[in-house]
């Protein structure tokens, strides 16, 4: 009987001990679920379509309109330009010109994103040798008297051979980049103004600086320096198609 019952035992313990437990297989498929159940992080890229919703909520009554394929470039160049850490989270201006136009038109617009509101809308200069009526030839080259192309972070304020006049800090390597080394600041000119107009058919021309009328140029400056964006635009497929600020989608 003894004999019976070892046999047995001896059976049992042969036949489990050939089951074993593995954790890690058990855990497998609950680490799997949680890896699929996380959301893709990406980046946004929201900037169009919240462009477009700023830019129909402003009103330019009594005002020019502004091109809007033009304020959804400087929209998405201010938009980079806080990702980066360039402009204060708290600013919420953009001035905008439009060197596309006639000199003759208000091609300079200064807009309150928050309030959606345009505060500003003026004449502005080119370089002499940017054009005659319209603006065609831009440089970053010191001595050129052109005026240069892109994003621009205002700067400090002084008192000059110009008067009260605005530091503007070139945000655009290679196109705007030596814009305080040339000196390219915002500042007025009896030159911009409706009665030039009427005798030469256009403004004055600048050195390259964005001159805006004697009487505008204090409340302007005095609105927007210390750290916003402005942007100078030109249908240049060159420098739209490099710029980094207007980049979409894309890291920077």
């Amino acid at each position: 009987m003894k004999k019976i019952l070892l046999s047995l035992v001896t059976v049992i313990f042969f036949a489990t001990s050939f089951y074993t437990f593995d954790p890690k297989e058990e855990a497998k498929p609950e680490i799997q679920n949680i890896k699929t159940s996380l959301p893709a992080l990406k980046k946004s890229n929201s900037s169009e379509g919240n462009s477009t919703a700023i830019y129909n909520s402003i009103s330019f009554e009594n005002n020019n309109t502004l091109n809007p394929e033009v304020f959804e470039k400087a929209f998405l160049g201010f938009t980079n330009l806080k990702i980066a850490g360039k402009l204060p989270e708290t600013s919420n201006l953009i001035s905008i010109v439009d060197f596309s136009l006639s000199s003759t038109q208000k091609r300079l617009w200064v807009i309150d994103l928050e309030k959606k509101v345009v505060v500003f809308n003026s004449l502005v200069a080119h370089g002499k040798n940017t054009g005659e009526e319209f603006a065609q030839k831009f440089s970053n080259t010191e001595s050129s008297y052109q005026s240069s192309l892109g994003f621009y972070i205002t700067e400090s304020t002084y008192n000059g051979s110009n008067g009260y006049s605005l530091k503007l800090l070139g945000m655009d390597p290679g196109y705007n980049d030596a814009a305080l080394q040339r000196a390219i600041v915002m500042h007025g000119a009896d030159y911009v103004s409706e009665d030039f107009i009427k005798f030469q058919k256009r403004i004055g021309r600048s050195w390259g600086c964005p001159a805006v009328p004697r009487a505008l140029a204090e409340p302007i400056i005095n609105f927007i320096k210390g750290k916003n964006v402005l942007f100078i635009y030109y249908p240049d497929e060159q420098y739209l198609s490099k710029s980094e600020w207007l980049k979409s989608g894309e890291t920077i």
